[in-house]
């Protein structure tokens, strides 16, 4: 008898398998209309209806590798968003068509140009891939795959987010710095500074005045892993002082620095996406105001 029991419990090893999907969610390719450069827009659409308002959405860099992550963290925590802090939320990831975790692509996509002789040594010693792009995905982001969205979805344009780590968090910084009302909340994972530590400091005074036209208040999370506070290009106190500079030169920043404890550059990507998540959606928890 138990011998039957267990043979009904053995996988039938003739049975076809399938994908495993996440429920919700669809790829979009897409070719930017300026540089004609092809993306895989990775799209999770809350299950629950969306409020009047509209959904709030997280734009987030590097899909191939963290969009999955992303969209089950929110999926879990929003199903009680009065306990969590989180609601149900649009993710919209960009990514490339690969099949690895990164593309080569996104140093061109995430850099501003900077002569050869001012970059970092690469660890391996090789040349480094095409870069001097941000201007061009800057302008994908707003003039091709945010319309999309908005035809596609329900979207609360006052509850908009970027998220970027290492080069994609350099690449969020100069989204704030160059268009700081393109999103309110930015996410800067272990950011690249010294890619463009130059351009960023001329820029700061700049980046004032562009606060200083605008309307309403911009949210800023900088985030580093501890163990990468021994790197030699000093990525955790770049972040640091870029915090400590934008908090006390105008209060219309809300700029919140984290350094996760026992966390490497990547290995910080999932306590980030947690408190990411809590920072740029709390404040729809009780609804909109």
């Amino acid at each position: 008898m138990m011998h039957k029991k267990m043979d009904k419990n053995v996988m039938d090893k003739t049975a076809a398998s399938t994908e495993v999907t996440i429920k919700g969610t669809q790829q979009i390719p897409m070719q930017s209309s300026a540089g004609k450069r092809e993306y895989q827009i990775f799209v999770s659409k809350p299950l629950e209806e969306p409020p009047s308002w509209g959904y709030p959405v997280i734009y987030l860099l590097d899909a191939n590798s963290v969009f999955g992550t992303m969209v089950e963290a929110v999926r879990l925590q929003s199903r009680r968003p009065e306990k969590s802090g989180v609601v149900p939320a649009i993710i919209v990831g960009i990514g490339y068509a690969t099949n690895g975790p990164f593309s080569s692509e996104r140093y061109y996509d995430y850099t501003l140009p900077v002569a050869v002789s001012e970059l970092p040594v690469r660890p391996d010693g090789s040349p480094w891939p095409s870069h001097g792009g941000a201007e061009d995905f800057l302008k994908f982001i707003e003039e091709d795959l945010k319309p999309e969205i908005d035809k596609r979805y329900k979207v609360d344009h006052d509850s908009q987010t970027l998220f970027g780590h290492s080069l994609g968090g350099l690449f969020a910084l100069y989204v704030l710095f160059e268009k700081p009302y393109a999103f309110q909340t930015y996410i800067a994972g272990s950011p690249s500074l010294h890619w463009n530590k130059k351009w960023f400091r001329e820029e700061e005074e700049k980046f004032l005045s562009r606060l200083n036209q605008g309307n309403g208040d911009i949210s800023l999370l900088l985030g580093v892993g501890e163990l990468e506070g021994t790197h030699k290009s000093g990525m955790n106190g770049n972040a640091l002082e870029l915090s400590k500079r934008l908090s006390l030169k105008d209060s219309r920043v809300n700029v919140q620095f984290n350094e996760f404890e026992g966390e490497g550059h990547l290995s910080v990507l999932p306590p980030l996406i947690n408190r990411a998540l809590r920072f740029a959606l709390k404040r729809n928890v009780t609804g909109k105001k």
